[in-house]
Parts: structure tokens; sequence; C-alpha cells
């Protein structure tokens, strides 16, 4: 595992180009239930911001069970963030995260009463991640299959948030 202020850093600095994420919660019955979610652009710091319609079901699936999931990807990194989700009715932060993209899905602006931010409280994450991308990856078989030596794909680390 590594060290948390050191890890933490490295899973800024891994997320911080990445806008989509997968937000998983758990419905009624116990089911898990993932949604692609525009991360807001912000500084990492253990937190994750999106805005939601206030009654929408990943609203109601936080509300009754606030312990999430949240999947980010790119061509060469992937992390796996569990935490708390809490959702947050804040103007002056719902103006300060505003963007036109938010804009596209919420037309009626920040000031819309079912417009809400979810913040996810990140406990933990898991991060693999392979510099190089596809090639690298490509590269890194080949030289398994020649040489009989495990695949090694590049870094992964636990990190207590």
């Amino acid at each position: 595992m590594a060290d948390d202020k050191t890890g933490a850093a490295k899973v800024a600095e891994l997320a911080k180009d990445i806008r989509i994420a997968m937000l998983t919660t758990m419905d009624a019955e116990g089911h898990h239930i993932s949604r692609p979610m525009a991360q807001q652009e912000v500084e990492f710091d253990g937190d994750l911001w999106f805005f939601a319609e206030r009654t929408s079901r990943k609203v109601q699936h936080i509300t009754a069970n606030s312990e999430v999931g949240v999947t980010l990807s790119s061509n060469d990194t992937w992390i796996s963030l569990e935490g708390e989700a809490v959702v947050v009715d804040d103007l002056a932060k719902k103006k300060e995260l505003w963007n036109a993209f938010v804009g596209a899905w919420f037309t009626d602006g920040p000031e819309d009463p079912n417009v809400v931010l979810i913040k996810i409280e990140a406990h933990g994450a898991e991060y693999w991640d392979s510099p190089g991308g596809r090639i690298a990856t490509v590269i890194s078989f080949v030289k398994a299959k020649v040489t009989g030596k495990p695949y090694d794909g590049g870094e992964n680390e636990r990190v207590d948030l």
C-alpha cells in the first residue's frame, strides 16, 4: 500500500484529466447501479463533485445509502474510488462549479431548485497506471511471451484517502 500523502498525490495526478466517471450507487433491492457522470473541474483532494437532478434515482439511492463507488479511466489509467456521498444544495457552490457543459444538461441554470450537487468524500482508492498506453501494454505482453516472465503492466497501489 502506498504512503497516504504520496498515494493521494498520485491519485490526484492520474485523475486530473479524466472528466467522465462512472458513479455506482445501491438501489433498495441491493443492486449496484452505475451511470456516467461528468466530474467537475476542481483540484482532487479526496472529494469529487457532480451535478444531479434532485428527483433522480441516484439522489434517491444516495439518500438511502450514502456508500458509493466511482470509477475513472483513460487509455492507460484506471482508478477505483470508494467513499461516502452527500447531496449538497448550496447555491454559491453550484455557481462556483457551473460551466457550459453543465448548462447543456440543466438549462435553467444553477438557480434551478431541482439542481443539486453530489459530493463524494473518497475514503480509499486503488489505481492501475500503464504509462505509454496501448503501445506500451502490447510491448509488455510481447516481452512476457518471449521471456516467459509474467506480464508487468505498470503500477498498482491501494491508497487510503
